[in-house]
């Protein structure tokens, strides 16, 4: 099966375009160039033998010698006048308007193509009744140039075409490759919260099914994607329920543990109930935050009034773990970002709850506002452990914990916060501290 496409880097709309299309062109130029001059060699040839013919017969039909003026060089070969010879009957040359052409006397009356002079020559014979004998020569060299150069007046505008032709065909492949760019902007915008059919309009009749069927691959996928947050969502709901009754029952039971071995299974018991209500809380958070579309009213929204608020909110439990959680003093006066508001805190919220986990008890965990290069930086800096450089990207993978921590949590702090900045238009990156004494978690504006 022959494929018109060629396989690899080589595979290109624009490429196929003028692979297949220019030789075409050319070999259209190619054969009207050869079929022109031809045509004007015929033409040429007809109309000069034509005048040969009736110079030569009047000549002959004339009673005395003709007296014709002697012609240059350049008369011959550049304008192509006509050499006149008489023979008369005894075969020897009587008259000539060209002496130096040395070209003998042909026996057979007619056309004939001869060579003289090392140059090609027509020449017309034509014989008079008293016995002379008329030759009429043109240089061979001047018709060839005369056919060539009227055929150069024909394939010209048909170079000029072929030109204009190859970049009309340049443009509009640009054009269409521009509009196939941009479909495919749009399809690379989407994401799982903002899955929207691509539009049709503008679109080439040829593409068309091809985006149609990409907008049902959408929507079956848009369909999965609400269908796992609904389950998540549901399943969050249904278990809420029977283990904060399990954690009324422990705390009903407190009392009657005795000392020991078994207290302290008891206390294991306790801290496997508290994390999986944290893993229920943050697994309704999460499907909260996915339910969320593109559609939610951005704000301007006040970053720093946003941090103290955040500080505020968890100063609760950096109390418990005795850190030092506060707002280092800043430059930025005013530090205002078009941002969903709920979004924002969603960001803040769980990274500074990430770094009072993970530090240890009586650590420090600080929160800086700066403007940098034109961004507006937030940075979380605790003094905690660090992240190994190689697990630097996977800590924001769901359900992913450090090991060797020892810090509770259910690993879905950071795929959330990362998640909602992106949909902000935010970015988080993380980097360990230059002093090997904690972590940084840097938010950036895009």
């Amino acid at each position: 099966m022959m494929r018109v496409f060629p396989a690899g880097r080589l595979c290109s709309l624009r490429g196929v375009l003028m692979m297949w299309l220019l030789p075409a062109f050319v070999l259209v130029g190619a054969v009207s160039a050869a079929g022109a001059y031809w045509t004007y060699k015929s033409m040429v040839s007809t109309f000069m033998d034509d005048q040969m013919q009736l110079l030569a017969d009047s000549q002959a039909s004339q009673p005395v010698m003709p007296d014709w003026p002697v012609l240059s060089s350049e008369q011959v070969h550049e304008w192509g006048t006509y050499v006149g010879q008489v023979f008369d009957r005894n075969g020897q040359l009587a008259a000539s308007s060209w002496p130096a052409l040395a070209l003998p006397r042909i026996a057979e009356p007619g056309f004939h193509d001869v060579t003289a002079n090392g140059q090609p020559w027509r020449a017309y014979v034509a014989q008079s009744a008293d016995g002379r004998q008329v030759q009429v020569v043109q240089s061979g060299k001047f018709r060839a140039h005369l056919a060539a150069g009227r055929a150069l007046g024909v394939i010209a505008p048909v170079v000029v075409l072929l030109i204009v032709s190859s970049l009309i065909l340049w443009v509009v492949v640009e054009m269409v490759s521009r509009a196939i760019g941009d479909i495919a902007r749009q399809a690379a915008r989407q994401d799982e919260y903002n899955i929207a059919e691509l539009p049709l309009s503008h679109v080439p009749r040829e593409i068309t099914p091809l985006i149609v069927s990409f907008n049902s691959l959408l929507a079956r996928l848009r369909d999965a994607f609400t269908t796992q947050r609904r389950f998540v969502q549901d399943a969050a709901h249904e278990l809420r329920t029977p283990i904060a009754a399990i954690g009324l029952q422990l705390e009903t039971l407190r009392g009657d543990v005795c000392c020991g071995e078994t207290q302290e299974r008891f206390r294991q018991l306790e801290q496997g109930i508290q994390r999986a209500q944290r893993l229920v809380d943050q697994l309704l958070r999460l499907s909260r935050q996915e339910a969320v579309t593109g559609d939610a009213a951005p704000t301007e929204v006040d970053v720093s009034a946003v941090l103290r608020e955040s500080i505020n909110g968890l100063i609760v439990l950096a109390d418990q773990r005795r850190i030092d959680l506060g707002l280092l003093p800043t430059t930025v006066t005013s530090a205002p970002l078009r941002c969903p508001a709920a979004d924002l805190r969603s960001v803040v919220d769980n990274l500074i709850e990430n770094a009072l986990r993970y530090t240890p008890e009586g650590g420090v965990v600080d929160v800086r506002l700066a403007q940098e290069g034109g961004k507006l930086v937030v940075e979380v800096i605790d003094s905690g452990p660090g992240i190994p450089l190689e697990l630097m990207e996977r800590v924001f993978d769901r359900f992913f914990r450090v090991p060797g921590t020892g810090a509770r949590g259910s690993g879905l702090g950071l795929a959330i916060a990362r998640s909602v900045a992106q949909r902000c238009g935010l970015r988080i990156s993380l980097r360990n501290r230059d002093d090997a004494s904690g972590l940084v978690a840097r938010v950036e504006t895009a």
